[in-house]
């Protein structure tokens, strides 16, 4: 029951709970989430390796796919496979400097398999499996919409490639945010007609862009590189952090779509593991205040907490969490330093 729990704290959707109990009880369970290297990590990023911790400390083999073909075919970094074999090590350096025990993960490139004919053959029978017209339904995974299939025949190989991806590795568990749902639940559909085992699909929340403004598609409104006003970087500077956090979306006593609360909740939280968040306060204003659980916090948000109170005390959280990973890469900058050069990170 405790590795049941762990796995689905802070989950937004596990098809099915019954299989992964099952998946649970095997000795090494096997679980992936693949990534495209294509730019900066953002604090998005802490809901998965915190998730990843999870699946490590329940005895999971787990693989972490830098999809480097992949991003080329999204057209990602100028569709430069060089650079994007770039970033997919500056990647593995970022997973490390957010506190994962990289020894203990796979770290696998799908330039190390694309050579294997078996892997071909696999994209050829999910290929044959399904339709054009699935896979075009599928095509949120890579952030385009249906009609980006018209431009290179390519995008239309990217979700059969990724369900590939997750036979050719043999996974019993695959993991992403709520945007991959579609290539998982593709995989879990084609698995049946060409005799492969159906991977559990586990998906966590999509971090809310610091700008979304309450707007509903999770999808549209994540946290994304591609806005920058909108997202935290985990290499932005204490006062940018702070300059961010005081401009958020965060109206007062709501809850949904709140991008400070979702970072509280999915980032905080996490970290603090059994520790007091803490929001300081003049004593003419009622004086500090504690939570034990983000529960206490969302609950005193919705009574009157006032969101600067919170943006405060969040702001300085965040820069809590991204001081070691700042010194990590002033140790191991080789590969931040290259994608600089490369124009690829300002």
């Amino acid at each position: 029951m405790a590795k049941l729990e762990t796995i689905t704290s802070n989950t937004e959707e596990i098809v099915t709970l019954d299989e992964l109990k099952m998946v649970l009880n095997k000795t090494k369970p096997k679980g992936y989430i693949g990534f495209e290297p294509s730019g900066t990590v953002h604090l998005g990023w802490k809901i998965c390796t915190n998730k990843i911790k999870d699946f490590l400390d329940c005895g999971f083999d787990f693989t972490v796919l830098l999809a480097d073909w992949h991003a080329y075919i999204n057209d990602k970094l100028e569709g430069d496979i060089e650079k994007i074999k770039i970033c997919g090590k500056y990647m593995e350096n970022c997973f490390a400097a957010m506190g994962l025990d990289t020894s203990k993960i796979k770290f696998i490139y799908a330039s190390d398999y694309v050579s294997d004919p078996k892997y071909w053959e696999l994209v050829l029978r999910v290929s044959k499996a399904t339709s054009v017209k699935r896979v075009k339904r599928a095509m949120d995974i890579m952030g385009r919409s249906e009609d980006d299939a018209e431009k290179d025949l390519s995008k239309l190989f990217y979700p059969a490639m990724q369900v590939s991806d997750i036979f050719y590795l043999d996974l019993d568990v695959a993991y992403g945010g709520m945007d991959q749902r579609h290539a998982h639940m593709l995989a879990r559909d084609v698995s049946k007609k060409i005799n492969r085992k159906a991977p559990v699909a586990i998906h966590t929340p999509l971090l809310t862009g610091l700008q979304a403004g309450g707007r509903m598609d999770p999808t549209e409104v994540k946290m994304s590189k591609s806005y920058p006003d909108s997202m935290i970087s985990i290499h932005d500077k204490p006062d940018a952090v702070i300059s961010k956090i005081k401009k958020a979306y965060c109206p007062e006593k709501t809850v949904y779509g709140n991008p400070v609360l979702e970072i509280c909740k999915y980032v905080i939280f996490p970290e603090l593991r059994n520790s007091i968040f803490r929001i300081k306060r003049p004593e003419k204003f009622g004086g500090n205040l504690e939570f034990n659980n983000y529960t206490e916090l969302e609950k005193a948000f919705v009574n009157g907490l006032h969101p600067l109170d919170l943006k405060n005390a969040t702001a300085e959280y965040i820069n809590l969490i991204l001081d070691p990973i700042s010194k990590f890469f002033i140790k191991h900058s080789t590969n931040f330093e290259k994608l600089k050069k490369n124009g690829i990170i300002n």
